[in-house]
């Protein structure tokens, strides 16, 4: 196809003062960021806000997917002091709702779900109040490792399904369809009361019949929300091509359907990604939670909450 962008995925980057200096409390904290890894082109808008999203466990994966930037290899030891560290940095960043991913840790024997874990805790003692987003690999389906980051009391537990079923092999050949929604089946089966959260890719050559199944899999396994975006090849020699661009007119589309279907929360656009603008769903839980305890939620007009996207 012709490899020449549309207009609607043009973005300008602003604020290369703001980017520098999230860029410079990073490597300052040790800590890594999936913005930077995964080659994210909402870097520059996320950035410019002060937010990030928090990659754990190094920033080399054990897996080769054939549609991630992240770097693949042997993965280095796992840093016991990252939690706290992440948590003072988020803490310092001034932020309301904290998203933590991961690259995948099949070298480890719980996968890295302990250090998930840890993280969230972390959290949970560093910023009172926080609402806690996890993106995790799949586990393996181990449901003892799925066990440990439940437990740990995550807001939202985030896992993508990224692709439809019949491409899954070739998008993402470590991984299977059907094991990512069992770990989101599973993770509602051990604690109910948290949110699930998937997402998936468009233009790598999936019709519009696939996409809808693929979202009325997701509503099966009890998933809250979804997000929907563009593929975009990170290079032009070791990634899937594009196939197709899709027109923010089909994205309009596919979230009326995710709507009706009944998910509490559809983001599709094109440049939509697994935790972009996060915080217009934790702003929801947040007024959830200040439900349940007796007290009104904020009024519109108030600033909204920070996030990690």
């Amino acid at each position: 196809m012709n490899s020449r962008l549309p207009d609607w995925l043009k973005k300008r980057v602003p604020s290369p003062e703001t980017v520098a200096l999230v860029e410079r409390m990073m490597r300052e904290s040790h800590l890594h960021t999936v913005c930077e890894s995964a080659r994210c082109p909402n870097l520059g808008e996320c950035w410019s806000k002060k937010t990030a999203t928090f990659m754990i466990l190094g920033d080399i994966c054990t897996r080769n997917c054939g549609f991630c930037a992240i770097k693949v290899g042997r993965p280095l030891q796992v840093d016991p002091e990252e939690p706290r560290r992440l948590a003072e940095t988020a803490k310092a960043m001034g932020l309301k709702h904290v998203v933590v991913t991961s690259v995948a840790r099949d070298d480890l024997p719980d996968e890295g779900a302990g250090h998930f874990a840890n993280t969230i805790r972390a959290l949970r003692e560093v910023i009172p109040g926080v609402i806690v987003e996890v993106l995790t690999p799949d586990f393996k389906g181990k449901v003892w490792c799925i066990r440990q980051v439940v437990e740990a009391k995550p807001d939202i537990y985030n896992h993508n399904i990224e692709t439809v079923e019949r491409l899954s092999p070739m998008v993402r050949p470590q991984a299977k369809y059907r094991r990512t929604l069992e770990v989101l089946r599973t993770v509602k089966r051990l604690d109910p009361s948290i949110h699930t959260k998937s997402g998936l890719m468009l233009g790598l050559g999936e019709t519009h019949e696939e996409v809808v199944q693929t979202l009325r899999d997701l509503r099966e396994v009890g998933v809250s929300a979804v997000t929907i975006g563009q593929y975009l090849r990170p290079t032009t020699t070791r990634h899937l091509p594009v196939v197709e661009y899709v027109h923010p007119d089909r994205f309009a589309e596919y979230e009326r359907i995710g709507k009706e279907m009944g998910f509490l929360f559809v983001a599709s656009a094109p440049f939509v990604r697994s935790s972009y603008n996060a915080q217009a769903f934790s702003e929801q839980l947040l007024a959830e939670r200040l439900a349940r305890v007796g007290k009104e939620p904020p009024s519109p007009s108030e600033e909204p909450l920070p996030a990690m996207v």
